[in-house]
């Protein structure tokens, strides 16, 4: 088990009654849990995001915390949060890190591993 570790894992929902596909605007909601699996407790400071959409259009996003929360997380505790992303396509990607700083002083970066927004029935 490493020393500093935080796994993050996502669950994505399409938002059918915030999107408004004739003016090419596709929101998605995502419900992001984060867990400390390491042996030493860490706090998250800050994410970066790169969305990419099916045209290949990048936005990249950054800031302190997550939804106005820094979440200090002891070994085997985890926070869970939900927010959003709007595209301009019917598809796209999520990826990112997040920042964190351990109790002991220790900085690391934990990935958020890429995953897909698309509307439901669209991918084959």
């Amino acid at each position: 088990m490493a020393a500093y570790e935080f796994t993050v894992s996502v669950k994505t929902r399409y938002l059918e009654e915030q999107s408004d596909p004739e003016r090419s605007n596709y929101a998605f909601a995502y419900t992001i849990t984060i867990r400390n699996t390491g042996q030493i407790a860490a706090q998250l400071i800050s994410r970066h995001w790169v969305i990419v959409d099916a045209s290949n259009h990048v936005q990249e996003v950054r800031g302190l915390g997550v939804v106005g929360h820094q979440p200090l997380l002891r070994p085997g505790e985890q926070f869970e949060y939900t927010s959003g992303a709007t595209l301009a396509t019917p598809q796209g990607t999520m990826a990112g890190k997040y920042f964190c700083v351990a109790e002991d002083g220790e900085q690391f970066e934990a990935r958020i591993p890429e995953f897909v927004l698309s509307l439901p029935r669209t991918l084959h």
